[in-house]
């Protein structure tokens, strides 16, 4: 599955939902490439999603995408969240091309995920200010940093689990 206007036409090296996300940054890192890492629950992927993470895969060599747990969505969003489970998150987000690797974390924020990581570029989208986020600090303590990309309005897990609930 290709991620909208990815930019890459390079073959992969690495890719599906086995491949170890710290063997990627590594080998990146080591061919001089810049890391590049993303992060959020993934609930219901949709457009904006897949828009935010091609503008992520455009930054750099490598897309790893940090994906909160099941447990950390419950705790995030909701005893009624994640709809769909991390392992089928995972896989969806591991087919897209503009994705080399998924890291699943089981806290309520991707510190501990960005320590072990360690991307050169975090990446939000712009419904964050790159300033405000607690991860910024730390990115900066090994010389990486925070950047946010464009927001897509009207394009939320929250408001597609809504409308599917209308529906039944």
């Amino acid at each position: 599955i290709a991620c909208p206007s990815s930019g890459s036409s390079e073959p992969k090296q690495h890719h599906g939902p086995a491949v170890d996300a710290l063997r990627v940054a590594r080998e990146t890192r080591e061919a001089g490439g810049t890391v590049v890492a993303t992060g959020g629950c993934f609930d219901l992927l949709h457009a904006g999603h897949a828009r935010t993470l091609s503008a992520a895969r455009r930054l750099g060599d490598c897309l790893i995408v940090c994906l909160n747990s099941d447990e950390s969505v419950r705790r995030l969003k909701g005893s009624q969240r994640p709809i769909m489970g991390e392992d089928d998150r995972a896989e969806l987000l591991s087919a897209l091309e503009c994705v080399d690797a998924v890291f699943v974390f089981g806290e309520d924020t991707p510190e501990e995920a960005l320590a072990a990581l360690r991307p050169d570029i975090w990446v939000k989208g712009g419904d964050y200010s790159a300033t405000e986020l607690p991860e910024s600090a730390l990115l900066r303590s090994w010389g990486g940093q925070t950047v946010t990309v464009p927001y897509i309005p009207a394009r939320s897990t929250t408001s597609l689990a809504a409308a599917l609930a209308e529906v039944g």
